[in-house]
């Protein structure tokens, strides 16, 4: 699949000379802060100057549906490819690994792009095109061969940038050893500080034509508070700040006038109140063995994504017999609010088990106020969610899952306020911006927002 990718790719460039020349003094800023819910940026009462401004600068929507799982890779996947999950195959925070008979699933979460992505996105159309491409925290996108400079979630020290962030004095190593995995790494709010530092520094030292920059916190805070709240308010008003201090980042490096900002989130928000461990159910069931918190062998597993699961069959030769067990003792168990088979997927913009290895045999959604937790807390089935107040991952009919879209600066109309649009609406229009042109999206150019 990535191999197809790249012969797509090539062959695009290679054999469109219709397509306009491409600018390469035009510049792109895309920007998501995560886990933002639309009625948060629809409230009058909420501090957030710099949005406000580049709002009114350009051009927003009220609200955007987003993809199938209501989660940050999958989104994230979608607004730069413009197709849903079913064709760009990204389903978890990471790459779904099934380990075999018997086994439960892992997710390995920093496995190469080309393993995950498999739809050309736009930093790849840019990058065949000559255009300079650049992240700063973006995800999905470990090890990209058409990202020019990067300062990653978990910033390598041998990087470009991070070297040269160390030389110049605008980071020092001991950040960089506080961002890494294990007891030293920071809050969220700091982190959040060092992806904007690095994003300030990629804009001052290498002009990219297209930036990549994604926030944290504001996820993290909901997750822990919930949203709706002071800390949650708070959350964003930081991430307001940070977005000010990537614009003012813009203006000293002199291309503000050919540049285009956009601000969007990957998904909005549900309160939470419990969990509900499905494992507990097939544990009790005699379909899952384990000891403490884990599954170590199991005929089905329930792998949680917050408001929605995937169960996985690990016993192919009883696949039959144990997806209607299965399906049955999850449907009556509470917290749960429906099972449907994986087979139905493509209604739901994902793809089917025999498609996508890491798509769910069965799939799961939770009711309002809980959440599906996959490893097993005191061995019930619903317990209270203690430090978690919050959630995502359910259906994106779900007005709470609803996010936001804000599109400012050059070749942007003023004062365009659009009522609904679709993430995957998002990438072929930054492309049209580009003079750039997927091969297939899902979504439409939002050609209201443009200037002729």
């Amino acid at each position: 699949m990535p191999q197809q990718i790249g012969l797509l790719l090539a062959l695009l460039f290679a054999f469109t000379p219709f397509l306009p020349a491409v600018d390469k003094d035009r510049h792109v800023v895309f920007i998501t802060i995560d886990g933002i819910p639309s009625d948060l940026w629809n409230d009058p009462a909420m501090q957030l100057p710099n949005l406000r401004r580049l709002a009114a600068e350009g051009a927003t929507a009220k609200a955007m549906t987003v993809s199938n799982p209501s989660l940050t890779w999958i989104n994230h996947t979608t607004l730069i490819t413009g197709v849903e999950p079913r064709k760009h195959g990204v389903l978890f925070n990471g790459l779904l690994i099934r380990q075999g008979e018997g086994k439960p699933p892992v997710v390995e979460q920093w496995a190469p792009k080309d393993q995950m992505v498999f739809a050309p996105t736009l930093y790849d159309l840019a990058h065949a095109a000559g255009l300079s491409t650049a992240e700063s925290n973006w995800v999905a996108i470990t090890n990209a061969s058409t990202i020019d400079w990067s300062f990653a979630e978990l910033p390598r020290r041998d990087s470009t940038v991070v070297r040269n962030m160390i030389a110049s004095g605008a980071a020092s190593e001991k950040e960089i050893e506080w961002m890494q995995p294990g007891p030293s790494r920071k809050s969220a709010v700091f982190l959040d500080a060092m992806w904007t530092r690095a994003a300030i520094h990629i804009l001052e030292t290498y002009r990219p034509n297209l930036l990549l920059y994604h926030t944290l916190n504001t996820d993290s805070t909901h997750h822990q508070y919930g949203p709706r709240t002071q800390a949650g308010f708070s959350a964003l008003e930081y991430a307001d700040r940070l977005v000010g201090d990537v614009i003012a980042a813009v203006d000293r490096s002199g291309i503000r006038e050919k540049t285009t900002i956009i601000v969007t989130t990957d998904h909005g928000f549900k309160h939470v109140a419990h969990f509900v461990q499905p494992n507990v159910v097939l544990k009790e069931a005699g379909l899952a063995k384990g000891f403490g918190p884990s599954i170590n062998a199991c005929s089905a597993y329930v792998m949680g994504q917050g408001g929605m699961g995937f169960v996985y069959i690990t016993e192919p030769a009883r696949r039959a017999e144990l997806l209607l067990q299965v399906k049955e003792l999850l449907s009556k168990t509470k917290g749960i609010s429906f099972v449907i088979d994986g087979d139905e997927g493509h209604r739901l913009g994902m793809p089917i088990p025999s498609e996508n290895p890491g798509m769910g045999d069965l799939i799961l959604y939770a009711e309002d106020g809980f959440a599906i937790r996959s490893t097993l807390l005191e061995n019930q089935v619903v317990i209270p969610s203690i430090n978690y107040r919050g959630s995502h991952g359910f259906l994106n009919s779900d007005p709470d899952l609803d996010g936001f879209f804000i599109i400012s600066g050059a070749g942007i109309r003023k004062g365009v306020e659009l009522a609904r649009i679709h993430n995957v609406d998002v990438a072929p229009t930054v492309a049209k911006l580009m003079k750039l042109e997927f091969p297939n999206t899902d979504g439409r150019v939002l050609d209201e927002v443009l200037l002729p």
